[in-house]
C-alpha cells in the first residue's frame, strides 16, 4: 500500500462516517465492552452535523446533539461495578446502532512499546496461561497498529471487544493481561483491559495534539498536518533541515552530484547482512547511499511517475534529479513516492536514495520485483538490479520527521488513542522507554502524556509506570548510562503526580535480553499499584554528622538486603561523572545510611548502569527503584 494513502486513509475513514444515516459509535464501544464504575459514562460517536442523538443506556436515557462535525458525546449517570449484562442503543432518529453484552467495572489502558507488547503466549508460562484463561467477566480489546497524521475516531481496521479465552488472548499484551487477571481475582468484578501498542516506539508518537505543540511547537505540527494533505509538498518543507544536519555529519550533498562518490555494485536486493565480501555483512548499522538511473524519453519525462522502492529498513530519504521526493522512517512499510514531470528531464535521471539503519539488518527487505519507476498512463521500469551504494561517513541517524512511522509527533495517539473517544478508564499501564534512551527530556514527555491522557479520559486516571528493566552492558565501575537515566525520569515524572505510581522491574530483565519473558511477575507488581499498594520510592537524601541519609516511602516490613550485608550499586557523586564512586550503604529500617568518605559528593546514585545487578527490596520482596538524587544539606 502507498505511504501517503496508507496514512490518509485513517482521516477519510474519520471523516466519512458522518456521511451515514445511521449515528456510528466511536471505535472503543461495541457489544460486550465494560464500562467504568463509579464515573459518569460518557459515550462518543459521530452522525449528522445538527443531528439530535438520544441513547438508553440498560433503562436509563441521554439525549445531545452532534456539532459542525458531526461529533457528539452521550453522558449517562455513573453505575456501580454489575456483571449482569446492559444493552445501549444510539439513534439520531434516521437509524439506531446497539451495542449488547455491556458489564460495569474497572477498565485499564495497557500501552508503550515491545515489552508491553510482548504477548502472551510468548511469555514464560503463556502456554498454561492461554489454557487457563477463560473468563467471560476479563474483556479484552486490542487496538490496531495505525500511524497517522491528524487524529482519527476510527481505528485503522476493525476491532472489537472480546471475553478472555484460549481463543483471544494469545497475542494480547502479557503484562497487560496479568495485571487485569489478578485484579479480575482480587476485585471479583468485571474488569476490561485495552492494550495500545507498538514495538520500537518513542514517546512522542503518543502524545495527543496539545501537548504535542506544547513539546514540539506549532511548526512541526502544521508540518505534520501539512503531510496530511499533501505528502510531497511536507516532504520538500522538512528536506533543508535533513539536508543541513546531512552536510554538517559528512561534508557532502551526494544527491546533487551522486558522480562524486566511490560507487560500488549492490550484491543484491536484500538486507544489507547478507552481502557476503561488504562492510556491510559485518556491521548493518549506520547510513548507507543507494543509487540508481533511469533514462526516459522526452514524452516519458513529461508525465508524473511514481517510484517505488520497496521496505527499507529502518528509514530513508529518496531524492530524484536532486529532489527530494520521500522521506520515511518505518521497518515495514513499502515506500511509493509520487515524482512531478518538472523533476524529470529526458535522458539519464538520477535516483538516490540515503538509507538508514539503527538495528538489525538493514537495508532492502522486499522481493526484487517490487522496485520500479512508473510512467503515469505509460510503461513500468523495473529497478530490480542495477543499483549501487556507498557506506556513508556517518553512522548517526539523521533527524526524524514529524510523520515518522515509529516515532513521528502524536500519530500513534492519532490512530491508536483518540479513536478510544471519551471513555472513561480506571487508569493506564505505561511501559516504554527504550527507544527514547539517549534523547534529553523524557521526564516533562511523560508528564505531558498523563495531562493527554486525562484531558481525553478524565483526571481520575491512575498512572503506572514500568520502569525500564535491566538490559545491555554489565560495569564493574559507575558508567553514564541512558538507560538509567530514563528510569529516573519515570522516577521523576511519576514523583511529580499525586496519582501515579512506578512499578520497578529492575531485577526481573537479562542484561542481554531486551525482552524479559518474565511478564507474570511484572503484571503482579501492576496489579499491587493499581490497587493502591505503595511502591517503594526514595523521597530525600540528607547528609549531616559524617553521614548521608537516604530516606524512603512505600516501604513495608523494612528494607533488605539479600544475598549480603549490604546494598549493592549505590553510589556517591560530586559534580561529574570522574567523581561517581561505589560507597557502602547500611540499612537502618526504611532508610539508608553512608559515611561520608570525605570525598566531594553532590548526588547519590542508585543501580545506575544499563544493566545493574541488584539486591535491595523491602519486605515484600518489591525491588527499590533506580535513581539519581541530590544530597541536601
Amino acid at each position: 500500500m502507498r505511504k501517503s494513502i496508507w496514512f490518509l486513509s485513517g482521516i477519510a475513514i474519520a471523516f466519512s462516517t458522518t456521511a451515514l444515516a445511521t449515528p456510528s459509535l466511536d471505535a472503543s464501544y461495541g457489544d460486550h465492552m465494560v464500562l467504568q464504575r463509579g464515573q459518569p459514562i460518557l459515550i462518543g460517536g459521530t452522525a449528522a452535523p445538527g443531528a439530535k442523538i438520544s441513547g438508553t443506556l440498560g433503562s436509563v436515557t441521554a439525549t445531545s446533539t452532534a456539532d459542525n462535525a458531526g461529533n457528539f458525546t452521550l453522558t449517562f449517570p455513573a453505575r456501580d461495578a454489575s456483571a449482569v449484562p446492559i444493552t445501549l442503543s444510539v439513534t439520531d432518529g434516521s437509524g439506531t446502532i446497539t451495542a449488547s453484552d455491556i458489564l460495569i467495572g474497572d477498565v485499564w489502558l495497557c500501552s508503550g512499546q515491545s515489552n508491553m507488547e510482548y504477548t502472551l503466549e510468548r511469555s514464560d508460562g503463556g502456554a498454561l496461561a492461554v489454557q487457563n484463561s477463560a473468563d467471560p467477566q476479563l474483556r479484552i480489546l486490542a487496538v490496531p497498529k495505525s500511524s497517522i497524521p491528524e487524529p482519527s475516531r476510527n481505528f485503522g481496521k476493525p476491532a472489537s471487544w472480546a471475553a478472555a479465552s484460549p481463543a483471544t488472548v494469545p497475542d494480547f499484551s502479557a503484562a497487560c493481561f496479568y495485571m487485569t487477571q489478578q485484579l479480575r481475582a482480587k476485585l471479583g468484578i468485571p474488569i476490561g483491559a485495552v492494550g495500545s501498542y507498538w514495538g520500537g516506539s518513542q514517546i512522542r508518537a503518543w502524545m495527543s495534539s496539545p501537548s504535542a505543540t506544547k513539546l514540539y511547537g506549532a511548526d512541526q505540527m502544521a508540518l505534520l498536518h501539512r503531510y496530511a494533505k499533501n505528502p510531497l509538498d511536507a516532504v520538500t518543507a522538512f528536506a533543508p533541515e535533513w539536508e543541513k544536519w546531512w552536510k554538517g555529519k559528512t561534508g557532502g550533498e551526494p544527491w546533487r552530484n551522486p558522480a562524486s562518490i566511490d560507487w560500488q555494485p549492490v550484491p543484491k536486493i536484500s538486507p544489507w547482512g547478507e552481502w557476503a565480501g561488504t562492510p556491510l555483512a559485518k556491521n548493518t548499522v549506520g547510513n548507507v547511499l543507494l543509487r540508481h538511473t533511469v533514462d526516459l524519453t522526452k514524452q516519458e519525462a513529461s508525465a508524473d511517475g511514481t517510484l517505488s522502492i520497496g521496505i527499507i529498513d529502518d528509514g530513508d530519504m529518496t531524492f530524484v534529479n536532486g529532489h527530494p521526493v520521500g522521506d520515511t522512517f518505518s521497518w515495514d512499510s513499502e515506500r511509493h513516492y509520487r515524482v512531478p514531470a518538472s523533476y524529470l528531464h529526458a535522458g539519464t535521471n538520477e535516483i538516490l536514495v540515503v538509507a538508514s539503519n539503527s538495528w538489525g539488518e538493514g537495508g532492502f527487505q522486499s522481493p526484487a520485483d517490487h522496485l520500479n519507476f512508473v510512467i503515469e498512463g505509460g510503461k513500468t521500469i523495473p529497478l530490480s538490479s542495477g543499483w549501487q551504494f556507498a557506506v556513508a561517513k556517518t553512522s548517526e541517524m539523521p533527524p526524524h520527521s514529524p510523520w515518522d512511522q515509529i516515532a513521528g509527533i502524536g500519530v500513534m495517539h492519532n490512530g491508536m488513542i483518540a479513536p478510544l473517544g471519551p471513555m472513561r478508564f480506571k487508569g493506564g499501564a505505561w511501559y516504554q522507554g527504550e527507544s527514547d534512551a539517549g534523547i534529553p527530556g523524557y521526564a516533562g514527555k511523560l508528564s505531558e502524556l498523563f495531562a493527554g491522557w486525562r484531558r481525553q479520559f478524565g483526571n481520575q486516571m491512575k498512572m503506572l509506570v514500568v520502569q525500564l528493566p535491566n538490559y545491555g552492558e554489565r560495569s564493574d565501575h559507575p558508567v553514564a548510562s541512558g538507560w538509567a537515566q530514563i528510569r529516573d525520569d519515570e522516577r521523576t515524572a511519576v514523583a511529580a503526580d499525586d496519582n501515579a505510581a512506578l512499578v520497578s522491574v529492575i531485577d526481573i530483565g537479562r542484561f542481554d535480553e531486551l525482552h524479559p519473558p518474565d511478564k507474570l511477575d511484572v503484571g503482579k507488581r501492576l496489579a499491587l499499584a493499581a490497587e493502591g499498594e505503595a511502591m517503594p520510592m526514595p523521597t530525600a537524601v540528607r547528609s549531616g554528622e559524617g553521614k548521608i541519609v537516604i530516606t524512603f516511602d512505600g516501604i513495608e516490613g523494612g528494607l533488605h538486603a539479600f544475598s549480603g550485608d549490604h546494598p549493592l550499586a549505590v553510589e556517591l557523586c560530586g559534580l561529574d561523572q570522574p567523581s561517581c564512586r561505589y560507597a557502602t550503604a547500611t540499612i537502618n529500617g526504611d532508610s539508608l545510611q553512608i559515611a561520608d568518605d570525605g570525598k566531594p559528593a553532590t548526588r547519590v546514585r542508585y543501580a545506575w548502569s544499563d544493566a545493574p545487578i541488584v539486591n535491595l527490596y523491602d519486605g515484600r520482596g518489591l525491588p527499590v527503584p533506580g535513581f539519581e538524587m541530590k544530597i541536601s544539606r
